[in-house]
Order: C-alpha cells, then structure tokens, then sequence
C-alpha cells in the first residue's frame, strides 16, 4: 500500500493501473489498495483521486481557496472566458467536432484563433478528419482537459439529457451566452494538485 501511495505522490501525472499493477503484482488488487489508501486519508485536507484514468493526490475543494491566496496555483481555468467554458463544454459532449459546426451551435464563428488559443493551453487537439466535404479538421478534448476539470472520463460529464431535463441547459440559453453557474463553475469543484 505505501509504495503505491509513495508512487502516486511522487508522479507529476496521474498514474494508471498498470503502472500500479507493476508495482504492487497482478495478483494483488490495485481498487482494494486505492480504497485502503483513501480510508487512511479520510479527515485529511488532500484526497486520492481518479481523474485523466490514473490516480493523483489533491487537495480537498473546501482547500483549494486557501491554498490559492497562500501559494498561488494553476489559474488556467479561472482565466477561461465565458465563451472558452461554453466551446470546451460543446467539445467535450460533442467530440469530434468540427470548427464549422461549433460556429452553427453557437449561431456565430468560432474563430481559427480561439480554437488555437484552446489547443495552446493544451485543453483541445485535432481530432479525425471530418468525413464531409473539404474533409475539415476535428476537435477532441485532451488529457489536460481531463485533468483540468476533475474527470477521470468524459462519462464524468454531467448526463447532457438530464441537465437538459432539469432547465440547466438548453440552446438557446448557451446561444444567448447565459452561462450555468453549476457548469461554468465546475473547474472550482476540481482540487488542487500536489505538485504546485
């Protein structure tokens, strides 16, 4: 158990199952580990987490302000924009899309440059080509994404038809820019990594 924690701590990224599986023997049950691990951290301000399909130590969210105004941190999703959260959350449901396409959602262009200040944050990549005409380029969210946000998978997004079914989101409030606080604030629900 401790060389999986001591691993987990020392990685700068998340670290998956077989990494642990080499460490530990596959014969020894790396959830069961993980579940030891996280029940001798109960009480503690940082956690054991699954997020980008490994696991990484974080803080608690109920840290994260404190730890931010003490030592700074990744300010990488507080300075997204309204319009970045809104096209990364368009992305992340609706992977692989095209620039063209996410302009028709949004009723507006989705410029070349705000998709690459997307890609240099590292939060968005190319997908596959697009089977339409012109064959354009695609766009897929990324590990960084994943990590930004908190999710271990894109199954982690909240349910689309469910938050359309309780009035959380809709078209035409994401066309008329009205962002949801539940989803524009997610990145806060993420804490803070270890190793910043």
């Amino acid at each position: 158990m401790h060389r999986v924690e001591a691993t987990i701590f020392a990685a700068s990224e998340p670290v998956g199952r077989e990494t642990l599986a080499r460490i530990v023997g596959k014969s020894c049950s790396v959830d069961l580990l993980i579940d030891d691990i996280r029940e001798e951290l109960r009480g503690r301000p940082y956690d054991l987490v699954a997020v980008a399909g490994g696991w990484k130590h974080l803080t608690r969210p109920a840290y994260a302000d404190a730890i931010r105004r003490a030592v700074g941190g990744n300010e990488r999703a507080a300075d997204l924009t309204q319009s970045e959260v809104l096209v990364l959350m368009c992305i992340g449901y609706f992977q692989p899309i095209t620039r063209a396409e996410l302009s028709s959602f949004f009723g507006k262009e989705i410029s070349r440059d705000f998709i690459g200040h997307l890609r240099g944050a590292g939060l968005i990549a190319s997908g596959p080509r697009s089977p339409t005409p012109g064959a354009p380029y695609t766009y897929v969210t990324t590990k960084e994404f994943l990590l930004e946000f908190g999710l271990d998978t894109l199954r982690d997004l909240p349910d689309f038809q469910a938050l359309e079914d309780a009035g959380l989101l809709s078209k035409e409030r994401l066309l008329a820019g009205d962002t949801m606080p539940e989803l524009a604030g997610a990145h806060q629900n993420a804490g803070v990594d270890m190793d910043e």
